[in-house]
């Protein structure tokens, strides 16, 4: 049975980590980008979990890869340094160290005019890009009430890290398995009084859970049901918030996709099945543009558990 993504525990050191943070901020980034290859690479040999769901996914996303394993492994290996860059763009972006000239996409002015409107709403995000870099932009409204909802359980050393560095404290970010009833009460009087709700909508919830088989890129995935019921139980607005890195800047995308408001509850389980499969199929189209920032780095799909075409250890 495969492990459950949020018990893969994090690799390397803190020490090691603000070894990486600080050649970056104080050499640049081609110093920082000549050490993180060996770095990387040790990662990338060390971990064959990580490396096998990424052979999976690129398999997925170029066929031909089955048949050319070097190509495979160097794709993946891309994989893994483009991911260790973004690690240090989240440190970048909560040290203020991103200019605002860098963000642009029409998330920007979208999620200005939300936040203007009033109403508040539930945000759904995955992982993919740098969603560290588009919650900064909470920081150009001060009196915005924001709350992550998160796992934070296998990512304690990085957060950590960010918070020394930084001198920030993150966002409001509650612990996805501590959710009670009283928890969802909050987020509901957090909403109406027109703060923002922002959950991973793409891993499962370590404490179990209804999920969802959809497809997704041409294959079965387990999907969690729970922002979804989250969306409709606290009847508001439903977006997605997503950030990528192109060339240098940070594009960012800020969709409104649904709004609960007037949902029905004969409705719900036939509204949630149907905006699953929207969901996963719109992040299937942004995955494809930027392939090489889907970090999740754990068997994803339902036949994953073979990992047939890297059988070393």
């Amino acid at each position: 049975m495969n492990r459950h993504w949020a018990r893969i525990g994090e690799r390397g050191t803190l020490a090691g980590m603000t070894l990486m943070v600080a050649i970056q901020r104080h050499l640049g980034r081609w110093p920082f980008r000549l050490v993180l290859a060996p770095v990387m690479l040790w990662y990338f040999l060390a971990h064959a979990t990580a490396r096998r769901a990424s052979q999976s996914y690129l398999q997925r996303l170029y066929p031909a890869l089955e048949r050319r394993p070097l190509a495979r492994w160097w794709h993946s290996y891309r994989h893994f340094l483009t991911f260790g860059d973004a690690l240090m763009d989240k440190v970048a972006a909560w040290s203020g160290d991103i200019a605002d000239g860098r963000l642009t996409g029409p998330g920007i002015e979208r999620f200005t005019a939300a936040i203007d409107g009033g109403r508040g709403g539930l945000i759904l995000v995955a992982h993919h890009g740098n969603l560290d870099v588009a919650n900064a932009l909470a920081e150009r409204h001060p009196g915005l009430e924001l709350t992550v909802l998160m796992h934070t359980r296998n990512a304690r050393k990085f957060n950590a890290l960010l918070e020394r560095v930084t001198g920030r404290p993150r966002p409001h970010v509650l612990e996805v398995s501590a959710i009670t009833p009283a928890t969802a009460q909050a987020l509901a009087e957090r909403i109406h009084t027109g703060g923002y709700v922002v959950i991973a909508a793409d891993r499962l919830s370590l404490s179990g859970g209804r999920t969802q088989c959809l497809d997704f890129f041409g294959d079965r995935a387990m999907f969690p049901e729970g922002p979804f019921w989250l969306a409709a139980l606290l009847r508001c607005p439903l977006y997605t918030l997503a950030c990528v890195r192109e060339d240098g800047s940070f594009r960012i995308d800020f969709e409104a996709i649904d709004d609960t408001g007037n949902l029905p509850r004969r409705q719900r389980e036939a509204w949630i099945s149907e905006a699953m499969q929207r969901h996963a199929d719109h992040l299937a189209e942004r995955v494809r543009q930027h392939p090489l920032q889907w970090f999740n780095f754990y068997p994803f799909w339902m036949n994953d558990t073979g990992f047939h075409h890297d059988d070393t250890a």
